[in-house]
């Protein structure tokens, strides 16, 4: 279904700038998964297996003819929340200055101000926040990354999609050889099951056959309570793991805290945050030694940007939630050397692919995000909307 909407008179706190946003467009899409997938969350009850991932898609141009990309997701539900409070609030960026964008996520959070400033509502304004930043560098001829001051040109990266709880064990170590023989430098494993003798054994198995030299990332999705995660740390602690994921609810920041004093495997969390003030608690508890935010999650690149240097002033090592396409650039301006995660299933939206090589991703040097809709992605589109004019 398409709609059109009728264009909005300028702001009266627009800039003089010459260019001004022309039209913009946003679009509801269904990413189809090849198999049901089910980490700890499902084998404990509280989730159906996952079948789809809901992508909101914001394109923004300028009378002067600039373009820009920019994206956010749901996973389980909230897809068509996000799409119907970003067709709400998207008419106000119409007239704007593009470049001003720290003001208008402040804008389009007022305008959806009574349903607060985290959650559904800053996911929606995360695929606008993305989207005006890609375009700013696209328009400087410049990289993300390097428009907002790369470090490195490329970034360790580690796989998950293969390392999942509904893989049998014989493929969960074909997945990993796998990954390892293209270059993806670390691998994870998902843990949390309630028999946690299977987590153990799972764990021992994918150590033993890929060598202590191998980084591997185990995650428990929040199922443990704190006696369970006091034991199963310690029992990891022989795994020599890069870290340990969510082994608690994701708001118990203080059982993180002691975990993280308690234990020398680093303890990682923060992707089911929603907001730059709810990071800022877990790091003032100190309690994480991973900082995992995820930018569509957290409401775009704004927030985002807001988060690490908070996370960088209290020394913590970075490793940003899925969405490669997008943490690729923003890993590579974080101060020290992060992870970012390698999942394959956003690939068939982008007409480009990420290159992956000695256990890097590489930084694309395309302008902006370097990242264009496939016609798969167009075809999964279940709703658009758009408001005002195309130059």
């Amino acid at each position: 279904m398409t709609a059109s909407a009728p264009s909005s008179s300028p702001s009266s706190s627009s800039s003089s700038s010459s260019d001004s946003i022309a039209w913009v467009r946003v679009s509801s899409c269904y990413l189809p998964l090849a198999n049901p997938i089910s980490d700890a969350k499902v084998l404990t009850g509280r989730q159906k297996p996952m079948t789809e991932i809901a992508m909101l898609f914001a394109e923004i141009e300028t009378k002067d003819g600039h373009r820009g990309l920019g994206f956010s997701y749901s996973k389980r539900a909230g897809g068509p929340g996000q799409f119907a409070h970003a067709q709400e609030v998207a008419p106000a960026l119409l007239g704007e200055d593009p470049s001003d964008i720290s003001r208008l996520w402040t804008k389009l959070c007022w305008a959806g101000a009574s349903v607060g400033r985290s959650g559904m509502a800053v996911q929606a304004i995360g695929a606008f926040d993305v989207a005006l930043y890609d375009l700013k560098a696209r328009r400087a001829g410049l990289s993300l990354s390097k428009l907002l001051g790369s470090q490195r040109d490329s970034v360790r990266c580690y796989n998950t999609s293969g390392g999942f709880l509904h893989t049998p064990l014989d493929q969960l170590l074909r997945n990993a050889s796998a990954s390892r023989e293209r270059g993806i430098g670390g691998i994870k494993l998902k843990v949390g099951q309630p028999d946690h003798a299977l987590d153990i054994q799972r764990v021992e198995a994918v150590r033993k056959h890929l060598g202590d030299a191998m980084p591997i990332m185990v995650d428990a999705n929040q199922q443990w309570d704190r006696p369970t995660a006091q034991r199963m740390c310690r029992v990891f602690e022989r795994f020599d793991l890069v870290w340990i994921e969510e082994p608690l609810d994701a708001y118990d920041f203080e059982g993180h805290a002691a975990l993280a004093a308690q234990f020398d495997t680093p303890i990682a969390t923060g992707e089911m945050l929603t907001s730059a003030a709810e990071h800022g608690e877990l790091i003032r508890h100190r309690a994480a030694d991973y900082l995992m935010p995820d930018a569509p999650r957290v409401g775009g690149i704004t927030p985002f940007l807001k988060i690490a240097a908070q996370a960088e002033h209290a020394g913590l090592s970075l490793g940003p939630h899925f969405a490669m396409e997008l943490h690729v650039h923003l890993g590579a301006v974080y101060a020290t050397e992060p992870w970012v995660e390698h999942f394959d299933w956003l690939e068939p939206l982008f007409k480009e692919r990420l290159e992956i090589s000695d256990g890097r991703m590489l930084v694309p040097t395309r302008p902006g995000l370097g990242l264009s809709l496939s016609e798969q992605a167009r075809g999964w589109t279940r709703e658009t909307v758009e408001f005002g004019t195309r130059a």
